[in-house]
């Protein structure tokens, strides 16, 4: 019996059902010179967590989305990679312990009011992320500031305070993501 040949075909049949592109192990990880159990750990590293969600994306497929979106909802594609980094670090999978999901971090009702059916479904987030933010934008008259605190807090919040609420963690949120937007945008 050839461990290492019963492996590939596994990784070979999971990359089919899922649709994932595995890359096939390595000599010294399909168990040439290696116990079974450096061999399994390795074709496991390569399986994608599809039970938890999308496998993550390559920064290439995220740019793709971000520039898709950001032209066709007219946003700065530097604020809403800027949002993303600081919402979800990049991680399709991401939820937040009030239940926020994906790479923009939208609420359920939040989702399900702009007609996001799946959070976790990258091009959905996407799409219904930077379409929220437009909103914020226009309804703040263009101030990136008060849009990025109303994607945090609320724009009720950013309204009955006339500007950023004095909540430490929409404070925080504010410079962070201002933070990114400048990174982003010399890029």
């Amino acid at each position: 019996m050839d461990i290492a040949s019963d492996i590939s075909a596994v990784t070979q049949r999971i990359a089919e059902i899922t649709g994932q592109n595995l890359a096939p192990a390595p000599p010294q990880a399909a168990g040439i010179g290696t116990s079974f159990a450096s061999m399994v750990s390795a074709a496991m590293n390569q399986t994608p967590a599809a039970a938890n969600g999308p496998a993550p994306m390559a920064p290439a497929q995220i740019e793709q989305l971000v520039g898709a979106n950001a032209g066709a909802w007219g946003v700065d594609p530097a604020l809403v990679k800027a949002i993303i980094a600081n919402e979800s670090a990049f991680n399709p999978n991401a939820t937040s312990k009030t239940g926020a999901q994906g790479l923009m971090q939208l609420e359920p009702g939040t989702a399900a009011q702009l007609g996001v059916s799946n959070a976790y479904d990258p091009a959905q987030n996407v799409w219904g992320g930077t379409r929220y933010i437009k909103g914020l934008l226009d309804r703040f008259h263009g101030d990136v500031r008060l849009a990025v605190a109303a994607y945090n807090a609320g724009p009720g919040a950013v309204e009955k305070y006339g500007g950023v609420p004095p909540y430490a963690e929409t404070q925080a949120y504010v410079e962070n993501v201002l933070d990114s937007y400048a990174k982003y945008k010399t890029q």
